[in-house]
């Protein structure tokens, strides 16, 4: 991804080519930012970034992001940043559902280093 000319990115492309769970892949990077794709069914775990904020975005199917204190219900086209420091739990109980996710570079998915899922270039 050190191309500088620019390319477009095209998802459902991208999201052709894996079908793990939860295993984000690294669909593009900018200012020291990953873009990264994944596909998750069921619940995550608990955890929170202490660092920097992640935005969700929803492509396809219908996410409940868990809060302490509520629950946001997403689907296709809904976004919803969270701010560093906050808890959160993703959850998929509906069937499989295709997010974006952008983080800062490295940022590890599940807040903690030693247990992240390391992006795959896809």
């Amino acid at each position: 991804m050190a191309n500088k000319t620019p390319h477009k990115v095209a998802l459902q492309d991208k999201f052709a080519l894996f079908s793990d769970q939860w295993a984000p892949r690294l669909a593009a990077r900018y200012n020291g930012n990953e873009v990264r794709l994944a596909k998750v069914e069921g619940e995550f775990h608990w955890h929170h970034h202490p660092d920097t904020d992640e935005l969700f975005f929803v492509i396809e199917g219908d996410l409940e992001m868990e809060f302490r204190d509520r629950t946001e219900h997403m689907t296709a086209g809904d976004l919803i940043v969270v701010p560093r420091g906050v808890e959160h739990r993703p959850c998929a109980r509906a069937g499989e559902v295709k997010l974006l996710i952008m983080d800062a570079d490295g940022t590890p998915n599940t807040g903690d280093e030693e247990t992240a899922f390391k992006p795959i270039e896809v």
